[in-house]
């Protein structure tokens, strides 16, 4: 395993020299440190000057990097090979940004086609919406797409439809997207109360289409669209399933068995995991909401993060970089948890998108040859807009006793297109706000009292101690390229940080195990049957429930 190397070694001594020194000290010794620590790709500037390390500290690190073969391992994924070990296909979720003159010849077979084939099958769909011509049973134009999904299903498309909203194209036919999500049918139940069935269409996005969360929201939708549109005249359950509802999923077949069209079906592949499929057809509320034209856009922005990742040296690659300052602040200086914090209110999602990317992802403690590792692996990530956070958990991360690395995202421009002159000056004087308060931050957790000008001796609980890192990310502007960037970084940063740690990025059994238990338990509180073999907690769980059900019968 990596730590019984040298090179892990090496950096494991060097830590216990470098955990003495304050960051205000690295600082004061390396008077060339942020420019030594910055670089920019794809509309994006890295700076990782903030994080408690020198140059030595990056040497050593990138030697670790060198050991574990990231390199061959950028090729191997890049390339298609099979990567994802535990399940043996390959993870190419990058094949489905690569342009339409590009060739990617995977065990004998050119995906590029394919994947343009479904891009171009979701124009004509997103066309269909923006021109009002996608009608529902009765004859009128559809008004409102609620995507039904979870997980990747849901996160991706939820975070980039509201960083995105600034891109709806004009002078189309009004279309919102709505998202469900929830098994309890609570988002869908507010849905369906103020919607009308006439206009609505339900998307049902599920890799397997076995997803018990979606099925269960997809039913209750197909449900009440046969009650209320069934008995009109000329209407029939054919009718209604043919014109709302689209299907989104590598099961064609569960596609077609649970009534959705053929013709309005759209394919990604098992090739591509759930967490990573937004860039293909998952992406299709993304598209109604910001056109296909923007949607490309998008993927060009992921491409070039792509072809950086490939090209770039080590020392100047930006997700080998910000992958291996999270394996310095884990596994050296002994950090566990790591915060995500947008400064736009456009990135609200961010955070919890990056939560299901990285903890799903790296939430591993087996190698790829099946022994326990014995070092940590993916901390706990978690975050907030900035603005909000610092009225929140802020006071955490600057006098707490939990060491948090941070990751603070900022456009560096915003609203140069308003029109109005006035308004474009106060909002523009609101952004300048943000950005202050964005690098104030940092700062401050840099540095601690020492970034407070000198009033006098401060009492104890006025102190500071500083010494917390962070990484600032800087976008050109929130754009659909620099956005897809922004995705890809960290999408690759998480494979480097698996590489490195030995582990599988694309398997997610744990999830699995979860679902297969959930699925005993509910047969148990269906049939009544079984619950003498659960553990004392969950047969008085169970218990409880029943009981709740006589009451609400009786």
């Amino acid at each position: 395993m990596i730590d019984q190397t040298p090179a892990w070694q090496v950096v494991k001594d060097h830590a216990e020299t470098l955990k003495r020194h304050h960051l205000r000290e690295l600082f004061a010794a390396e008077t060339d440190r942020q420019p030594r620590f910055t670089r920019r790709a794809a509309g994006l500037t890295l700076d990782l000057s903030k994080q408690r390390w020198s140059a030595e500290t990056l040497a050593y690190l990138l030697a670790l990097a060198e050991a574990a073969e990231v390199p061959d391992a950028i090729r191997r994924l890049l390339d298609g090979e099979r990567v994802n070990v535990s399940e043996d296909r390959p993870a190419l979720h990058t094949a489905l940004r690569l342009p339409a003159d590009a060739s990617l010849v995977v065990e004998g077979e050119d995906l590029v086609p394919g994947v343009h084939r479904t891009l171009d099958r979701m124009a004509t769909m997103v066309e269909r919406f923006h021109a009002g011509q996608w009608r529902g049973a009765t004859g009128k134009a559809i008004t409102d797409v609620v995507n039904l999904g979870v997980g990747g299903s849901d996160l991706g498309p939820v975070m980039v439809t509201h960083a995105l909203a600034d891109y709806r194209p004009r002078e189309v036919h009004p279309v919102e997207v709505h998202f469900a999500s929830t098994m309890d049918g609570s988002q869908l139940a507010d849905y369906l109360g103020r919607l009308s069935p006439e206009t609505t269409l339900f998307v049902l996005s599920s890799k397997s289409f076995t997803t018990i969360d979606t099925l269960s929201n997809a039913s209750t939708a197909r449900d009440w669209l046969m009650a209320r549109l069934g008995g009109e005249e000329g209407v029939d359950a054919e009718l209604v399933m043919r014109q709302h509802f689209i299907g989104v999923s590598a099961s064609p077949g569960k596609m077609a068995e649970w009534g959705i069209a053929e013709a309005h079906q759209l394919e990604f592949w098992e090739w591509v995991g759930g967490r990573y499929s937004l860039w293909g057809a998952i992406g299709l509320p993304i598209a109604l909401v910001v056109g296909m034209e923007h949607f490309r856009a998008l993927l060009a922005g992921a491409h070039a993060m792509d072809v950086h990742f490939r090209e770039a040296p080590l020392a100047d690659n930006l997700p080998v970089l910000l992958a291996l300052a999270g394996i310095w602040n884990v596994n050296f200086l002994d950090i566990r948890a790591h915060s995500i914090l947008p400064y736009d209110g456009r990135l609200e999602y961010f955070a919890a998108y990056l939560e299901q990317l990285e903890m799903e992802s790296n939430g591993k403690s087996v190698a790829h040859d099946g022994r326990e590792v014995g070092y940590a692996t993916c901390p706990v990530l978690w975050g907030q807009l900035g603005p909000n956070a610092q009225h929140a958990f802020y006071q955490l991360l600057h006098q707490g006793t939990q060491a948090v690395e941070c990751d603070f995202i900022a456009p560096l421009r915003r609203y140069d297109d308003v029109e109005d002159a006035a308004t474009r000056t106060h909002l523009k004087g609101q952004h300048r706000l943000t950005l202050a308060n964005c690098f104030a931050q940092s700062r401050v957790l840099m540095l601690g009292d020492d970034a407070i000008p000198d009033d006098g001796p401060r009492p104890g609980h006025k102190r500071y101690r500083g010494n917390q890192p962070s990484t600032t990310l800087l976008l050109d502007a929130l754009t659909p390229a620099t956005l897809g960037a922004l995705i890809a970084l960290y999408e690759h940063k998480v494979f480097v940080q698996a590489t490195v740690w030995g582990i599988n990025p694309f398997d997610q059994w744990g999830v699995e195990l979860g679902k297969k238990i959930a699925g005993e338990t509910q047969r148990i509180l269906e049939s009544h049957q079984g619950v003498e073999a659960m553990d004392a907690s969950t047969r008085a769980l169970i218990e409880a429930a029943w009981a709740a059900e006589e009451e609400t019968r009786a």
